[in-house]
């Protein structure tokens, strides 16, 4: 009961975090009328969450395989509140970017542990279990993140205030459930001397090769996920004419609630599999979110939904099963940290890129450039993957 217990509650934590990288998107439009900035501007905003996931994860992490999940959860969760209390307070710009890294350190710190600790605290080694539970409560958290802000932005007062205090409120009653779990980690360190403080990303020689497809997978896979996170806001806005955070918030909050459904009912397909259908789903999910701009519909618009929720969902479960299981249990908190810059790094060039190609070259052309590639990309993965399955069968 207690080993159940303290799994759920590392489950939630990790939602918690992922909330907390949500919350502002559709925010986002209210901060530009009210602080006065433009496509370039936000760009950048997105660039200080990237910034602070890589620093986190390049610098932070091993430190949970040397100080023990439960030490690296706790300042995780502190940071996570001090960027909602930087946004709450927000009197500029700049307040937004201080924001954005701070919750970028919070989850890339955080997220690399609480993976780690659930994939550890599973009966018999479950990985599957592992990545299973990491899955669903990194899309609740997402999905949730959107929907709560903008509800709250739609009908409350204080829409750039009441969500923060919404989740700071969740924050807080997260801390305490950090004890629950038992502590994975049994030789950690003893003093600072014994602290990997060097920025490095730790995949070990012998599995570089069997670490390179569930990294690929889930690079192409967050890329669509950030594309259809830059996308639908505008294509709500302009070309739906429905500009209300609420609607924004609650198309967003479906794509990532669909993913955690599918996540927790895909357990029976076997995780390599799961990641070759995630990538083919990519390019059906690509053409139908583009389709939906140009014919201005809301049903495509949907379909592209339900399509990249079931994409993400397997591409994502399936390719971070594999690293669970490649990864030395002494290491598995660097792999995992390894793997998820794959993840943040994917999830967030697209929206880059379309906000500086948007600027230049106007807002349709950014989107299918970017569409190609991410189309490319996952045609590129899919025939590596294919590759390094004939050549496996081969060499048995």
């Amino acid at each position: 009961m207690r080993r159940t217990a303290g799994t759920l509650a590392v489950a939630g934590e990790l939602g918690i975090l992922f909330v907390g990288a949500t919350l502002p998107s559709p925010l986002y439009p209210l901060y530009a009328t009210r602080f006065g900035f433009g496509a370039v501007t936000l760009t950048l905003v997105y660039a200080a969450y990237v910034i602070g996931n890589v620093v986190a994860l390049m610098f932070g992490g091993r430190l949970s395989d040397r100080l023990g999940r439960r030490s690296v959860m706790l300042p995780a969760l502190g940071l996570a509140a001090l960027g909602a209390l930087v946004f709450l307070c927000a009197r500029g710009t700049p307040w937004l970017y201080a924001g954005r890294v701070l919750s970028g350190l919070a989850t890339g710190i955080g997220a690399g542990a609480a993976t780690a600790w659930l994939a550890e605290l599973q009966p018999r080694g479950d990985k599957a279990a592992g990545a299973l539970l990491a899955t669903t409560g990194n899309f609740l958290g997402i999905a949730a993140g959107p929907v709560i802000a903008g509800l709250l932005a739609a009908f409350a007062p204080g829409p750039l205030r009441l969500p923060y205090l919404a989740y700071l409120g969740l924050i807080v009653a997260a801390v305490p459930a950090v004890w629950l779990p038992a502590e994975t980690v049994k030789r950690r360190a003893r003093g600072a001397g014994d602290l990997p403080l060097r920025p490095r990303l730790g995949v070990p020689r012998e599995i570089r090769l069997d670490f390179l497809p569930p990294a690929v997978t889930a690079f192409v896979t967050f890329a669509l996920i950030g594309f259809y996170a830059a996308l639908v806001p505008n294509l709500l806005r302009d070309s739906l004419h429905l500009p209300s955070p609420a609607i924004s918030g609650a198309v967003i909050g479906v794509l990532f609630a669909v993913a955690a459904v599918v996540a927790a009912t895909s357990r029976g397909l076997p995780a390599r599999p799961a990641m070759l259908s995630g990538l083919a789903l990519l390019l059906p999910s690509v053409g139908l979110l583009v389709g939906a701009q140009i014919a201005e519909s809301m049903p495509l618009l949907l379909a592209a939904t339900l399509c990249a929720g079931v994409a993400g969902a397997l591409g994502y479960r399936g390719s971070l099963q594999v690293v669970n299981e490649i990864a030395p249990a002494q290491q598995r908190g660097e792999v995992v940290s390894s793997y998820l810059i794959a993840v943040y790094l994917g999830n967030s060039l697209p929206i880059i890129g379309v906000g500086l190609l948007s600027a230049a070259a106007g807002a349709l052309t950014a989107h299918l450039a970017f569409a190609a590639i991410i189309a490319a990309l996952a045609v590129a993965a899919l025939v590596g993957k294919a590759r390094m399955t004939v050549q496996a069968h081969a060499a048995e």
